[in-house]
């Protein structure tokens, strides 16, 4: 079955997550709804300091929306905002250092930013890929501790604070490698079979689909969507293209072009 499912995710892959994929997908755009503007608006990225976080909190920025970077690593944080100022000409960027593997210091993290702040859009980016068994200093499984606990984690926490605001959204870059798993309920720290990084990262991104698809349920006035972003050139897999995180960000009016009869 996994033989399977690998070989109908790599031809979904060479067809739709390419840049022909895109290219394809992208007939479709309203170019009128890519000029979209966003000041008055906050949003939380994590993973904002490099790969797709970074060009996404970038275009944000330059949109005039307030940017909240949600970062594990001070140096690259703080230089990636630094960047993002000169580079959009908005002041209003925020770095907060947090290690989304840590559950305790998520919720801390959270307790104190809604004491200061808004927020109308959290876009979960941050993730990891660990190919050796790796535990935290709780005891978890690093990948899912950073994957699927910390998104959780900090998405639970943070809808009070968005449910307040007009139109929320939250947006987690999932992968179409999840494709390659099933839900598994029964081992979500991986601990029964042979550990494959690889693999562990698709069952995280399969675990980030179906909490989406509860928190939709349970929230309907947060607007709640996952997204898988093509083969992209970031630290975690080497390989085109953010605009469909802001197409997903829902950050474009809900509408698509109507077909001429």
């Amino acid at each position: 079955m996994l033989l399977y499912r690998s070989a109908v995710w790599f031809a979904k892959g060479l067809r739709e997550y390419t840049k022909s994929g895109y290219e394809s997908a992208s007939k479709d755009f309203i170019p009128d709804d890519l000029e979209v503007q966003v000041p008055g608006r906050a949003f939380m990225v994590t993973g904002g300091n490099s790969g797709i976080g970074r060009a996404t909190a970038f275009e944000i920025a330059k949109r005039g929306g307030t940017v909240h970077l949600v970062c594990r690593d001070q140096n690259r944080a703080e230089g990636a905002r630094g960047e993002i100022i000169r580079e959009s000409g908005n002041q209003n960027i925020f770095l907060h250092i947090v290690d989304l593997s840590d559950p305790k210091t998520v919720w801390k993290f959270v307790e104190n930013f809604k004491q200061e702040h808004t927020l109308n859009v959290l876009i979960n980016n941050a993730g990891c890929m660990v190919n050796k068994r790796e535990l935290t200093e709780d005891g978890l499984e690093k990948n899912f501790a950073t994957n699927t606990l910390g998104v959780y984690v900090l998405t639970t926490a943070l809808i009070p604070v968005l449910e307040k605001e007009h139109d929320p959204r939250v947006v987690t870059v999932s992968s179409g490698g999840m494709l390659v798993q099933k839900l598994s309920t029964d081992d979500l720290q991986s601990e029964r079979t042979a550990f494959d990084g690889t693999m562990v990262y698709a069952q995280n991104k399969r675990q980030q689909v179906v909490l989406t698809e509860r928190w939709a349920r349970a929230h309907p006035a947060i607007h709640f969507s996952c997204m898988h972003p093509g083969w992209v050139d970031t630290p975690v897999r080497r390989l085109v293209n953010c605009l469909g995180t802001l197409e997903a960000m829902q950050m474009l009016p809900r509408r698509r072009k109507q077909k001429k009869q």
